[in-house]
């Protein structure tokens, strides 16, 4: 991971709010819940799902879904395996960021390697946030069919080049906190499954606040 320091004479300025301040303003804990599994698993739906339940009680939430971040913070990256590891790096500090502010910060990005999302959880655990790796376990064939890119398509034909699943690989997290199907249940119920497993953990309230007109 190519993280070295390049800027010189810089200096770290704290400020007089606490994380613990801005978490009881919120009442929450700032966490990064960060799903990842194949293209077309159902990542950016369910991500997206769980914002608007969150949402619902009363909860800040953001997720910064993989394609989105390439319209501005990301957008001079392509999908080289150097440029997917720095994709992987910036939105991982960048949800660092979110959740030290009290915010649930929300990723949805394919992060096929191992090693690029042990560095988003080492980078939070050493700032003290939670961390929560869901892997979305989607079989390939179930991605193939949705396909609403056509990237499946593309890569089959060999009209495009290093796509996860098909001639990259993809590697399974290997003890991540949730495991869930998508081509099994709706990402609602989905969604009310990993709030409960927040509450569970301490990183919510059991009860939300209501939010008229949602």
């Amino acid at each position: 991971m190519h993280t070295e320091q390049k800027a010189t004479n810089i200096t770290w300025h704290s400020t007089r709010v606490t994380r613990k301040d801005r978490e009881s303003i919120l009442s929450q804990s700032g966490t990064t819940i960060w799903f990842t599994g194949l293209p077309s698993s159902g990542k950016s739906t369910t991500a997206f799902a769980l914002e608007y339940a969150l949402a619902r009680r009363g909860f800040l939430s953001y997720v910064l879904d993989g394609d989105n971040v390439r319209h501005g913070l990301n957008k001079n990256l392509g999908f080289a395996a150097a440029d997917r590891e720095e994709n992987i790096r910036r939105v991982a500090e960048v949800a660092k960021l979110f959740a030290d502010a009290g915010v649930i910060a929300i990723t949805s990005l394919i992060s096929p390697y191992i090693k690029d999302r042990e560095f988003a959880r080492r980078i939070h655990a050493e700032a003290g946030l939670g961390f929560f790796e869901v892997f979305v376990d989607t079989p390939l064939d179930v991605c193939e069919c949705r396909d609403p890119k056509g990237l499946y398509a593309k890569a089959r034909r060999g009209e495009l080049k290093g796509f996860t699943g098909i001639d990259d690989p993809y590697e399974d997290p290997p003890k991540p906190e949730i495991i869930i199907q998508t081509h099994e249940q709706p990402p609602e119920k989905i969604a009310e499954q990993i709030i409960d497993c927040l509450i569970e953990a301490n990183r919510l309230p059991i009860k939300g606040k209501a939010v008229q007109g949602r």
